[in-house]
């Protein structure tokens, strides 16, 4: 997060090194609020400031919206905690490049159907929190005959390289999966008495959750750090406690709840084929109902499991199942791996204890 902080400063103009950086930081002038607290959600650290293009995705039956800044790639970038001269030029591109032709070519097009791609995806082996390749060329496809029709009024090379940016970023479509889960979501806010899980988040130190019957309380508890693969020469001790809004795809039933309609996920984050399915199957427990859309092909098109109960959790013991990124925990590192985590259990029984205290006596 100080890291993702640092490089945002340095890409706004706002300080011209990363001590400065910090010093600014840790001042009165800059303010920093959660991204759920305006409705948003950001992947790993999740930072969004002012200069950044977002997707802003619209609810038409319950009014809500929800935005997410666009996907970097992999590998050494602000989400992940670096701040070098090619993340912060990368962030320039996608501001002055990126940001204006995909806002022209969705003018062009019209509103694009997000949840539409969440279905489809199930079916073309992507789990939508770490595997995204079918989302993303979906998204491409939409929008590449509106992209090239720019050609006229853009440098041809400018609209080459946005082509090959998206298509070749697998996980751009995260950025748009986890407004579209956020969304979902919200709509189950605010219904007194109700024990459904409505957000996940981590902030790199604590792991919280909200309920649909309490609010916009928060029950929070340490983070634990996600156990997987790591990347190159790095290991265990290199990486940071989990991080990021991104678990409102799992929230909504996406990511680890249906690790078994993408078994190929288990590469990334470990694990075996036996291990997604069995993930999958067991989140049946903890969940009050299936996704009428959202459906497993290996498991007979079985609906996905979603409405995580806390009482369920609490009751089985059984914890949901992330599957994430891994953050370098020292600020610049960038990523290291990709893993396996859970929420930690005390959060669940915290919620449950005042949602209890909310409930009138018989």
């Amino acid at each position: 997060m100080r890291g993702a902080l640092i490089g945002a400063m340095l890409f706004e103009g706002l300080a011209s090194t990363p001590e400065e950086a910090e010093e600014k930081l840790a001042g009165p002038d800059i303010t920093l609020a959660p991204c759920h607290s305006r409705g948003a959600v950001g992947p790993m650290a999740g930072v969004v400031s002012p200069s950044m293009w977002v997707f802003e995705l619209r609810d038409p039956v319950h009014g809500n919206v929800s935005h997410c800044s666009l996907n970097e790639g992999l590998g050494k970038v602000l989400r992940y905690g670096a701040y070098s001269e090619e993340v912060v030029t990368r962030l320039e591109w996608m501001r002055d490049v990126l940001g204006p032709v995909l806002a022209e070519a969705v003018e062009r097009h019209g509103p694009v159907d997000i949840k539409a791609y969440l279905s489809q995806m199930l079916q073309m082996g992507d789990e939508g929190h770490n595997r995204n390749r079918s989302a993303t060329l979906m998204f491409l496809r939409d929008l590449l005959p509106h992209i090239v029709a720019q050609v006229g009024g853009r440098d041809q090379a400018d609209i080459a390289e946005v082509c090959r940016f998206v298509g070749a970023n697998d996980h751009f479509a995260l950025n748009l999966v986890m407004p579209a889960c956020k969304l979902a979501m919200a709509a189950a806010k605010d219904v007194p008495g109700s024990s459904v899980v409505v957000t996940m988040a981590r902030n790199g130190t604590d792991f919280g959750i909200q309920l649909a019957g309490t609010g916009d309380e928060w029950f929070t508890a340490p983070a634990d750090t996600p156990q997987g693969l790591f990347l190159g020469s790095f290991g265990p001790e290199d990486a940071n406690p989990d991080i990021g809004d991104s678990a409102i795809t799992e929230t909504a039933g996406m990511g680890g709840f249906v690790m078994a309609a993408a078994p190929a996920i288990v590469r990334l984050v470990g694990g075996d084929v036996d291990f997604a399915l069995t993930t999958t199957r067991t989140m049946y427990e903890i969940t009050l109902g299936e996704h009428p859309s959202l459906q497993v092909p290996i498991l007979e098109f079985r609906g996905a499991p979603i409405g995580i109960d806390a009482v369920a959790v609490a009751r089985t013991g059984v914890l949901p199942q992330i599957n994430t990124g891994m953050a370098g925990k020292v600020p610049g590192t960038g990523q290291v791996g990709a893993g396996l985590v859970n929420p930690p259990a005390d959060v669940f029984v915290q919620a449950l204890t005042a949602l209890a205290a909310r409930v009138p006596s018989a």
